[in-house]
């Protein structure tokens, strides 16, 4: 079937029905070409002694434990045009996945659909609130320099707002500002380090007269709640006091992971956490890994139709969630909405803002 049915279509606009049909044949179609692809993959379908005919809906398909990925390099093609690995603290294994140039093009295309959704189709002029050394340093690089590029994609010119200690260019930041004055000025960085590098240091700039005006922008972040929930930071917190410091008003957290680049989970006006008609989330119950009803927690599992070079169409996280609705959120985005509640206990620590401050 391809892509070109979804890509014909807003990424918001399918209703579950309609978007149950196009996606579980877009999964199936990727399952039976994985299986014959892929030797590990089908060891591990035999092992479910699963029949990829009988799969009928989503939440049929059979899923990978994310885990696997450090484990295997699991791929369905030989022609790989890039590997990208997942963040990881020192000692800790990192996945590993492989790219051919037609699932880098699909991610690239999803993400660029899904996020100009919140952000419009204009390339808008960027600051990045990192170091322009992760993309230098291959030790540093990884999933963050990948958001980093990844996004980037949306920039018309960009800057990055650290040196390479994490220092706030303050100087820089007011010359862009200046040139991009009255614009539209997008943003980008990791969740805990807005908190610690940006957000603590404008607080302190604020205190002696000197502030941004950044109420024209707006912020993409994802990644790192665990440290901001143990400084008892709430979203609602995060976003009031960034409002209060620079008068920011517009910012969306972001779900996602390099084990399904490009099918981005964006948060909404009102809070919410939305799959795009790319990509879906299933709730699954921790005992038995039956669906979970809507406001039942369990573990989350997404789906992805993207991953052509490797199996990862379907994967079971190590994070736990809950949905909250479907085709009903007051933004007016079709699909399901669903609220993160943090990683699964004994889980291990990973993203960006963890890998950083490990090093």
């Amino acid at each position: 079937m391809g892509l070109d049915k979804f890509y014909n279509i807003e990424p918001y606009a399918l209703n579950k029905s309609e978007k149950d049909i196009l996606l579980t044949e877009r999964l199936k179609e990727l399952s039976f070409f994985h299986l014959s692809n892929c030797k590990e993959y089908k060891s591990i379908i035999d092992g479910y002694a699963k029949d990829l005919d009988s799969i009928k809906t989503i939440t049929d398909v059979p899923f990978l434990p994310v885990r696997i990925f450090k484990e295997y390099e699991l791929k369905s093609i030989s022609d790989i045009a890039k590997t990208m690995t997942s963040s990881g603290t020192t000692g800790q294994k990192v996945s590993k996945i492989f790219v051919d140039s037609i699932t880098a093009a699909n991610q690239q295309k999803t993400m660029i659909k899904i996020v100009s959704d919140f952000i419009g189709k204009k390339r808008l002029p960027m600051i990045v609130l990192d170091s322009e050394a992760v993309l230098k340093d291959r030790n540093m690089f990884s999933a963050r320099g990948a958001g980093i590029l990844g996004f980037s994609i949306f920039a018309s010119k960009r800057i990055f707002a650290f040196d390479k200690d994490m220092n706030l260019n303050i100087d820089a930041i007011d010359s862009f500002l200046e040139e991009h004055k009255g614009e539209t000025i997008f943003m980008f960085g990791f969740t805990f380090m807005i908190w610690k590098y940006f957000y603590k240091v404008l607080l302190e700039l604020k205190n002696k007269n000197k502030t941004f005006d950044l109420s024209n922008a707006v912020l993409i972040h994802g990644g790192g709640w665990k440290k901001l929930i143990n400084e008892s930071v709430s979203k609602e917190e995060f976003k009031k006091s960034l409002k209060d410091v620079c008068g920011i008003s517009r910012v969306h957290d972001y779900y996602g992971m390099v084990e399904q680049t490009g099918c981005i989970y964006m948060e909404c006006e009102c809070g919410h956490l939305h799959a795009s008609n790319y990509s879906d989330v299933i709730i699954r119950d921790y005992r038995d890994f039956r669906e979970c009803k809507n406001g039942e927690k369990g573990i989350i599992q997404v789906v992805s139709s993207l991953p052509e070079s490797y199996p990862g169409h379907s994967i079971l996280t190590e994070d736990e969630g809950v949905i909250i609705g479907e085709d009903n959120c007051p933004c007016g985005r079709k699909g399901k909405y669903f609220e993160i509640i943090g990683r699964l206990q004994n889980a291990e620590i990973r993203g960006c803002s963890d890998t950083f401050e490990s090093k």
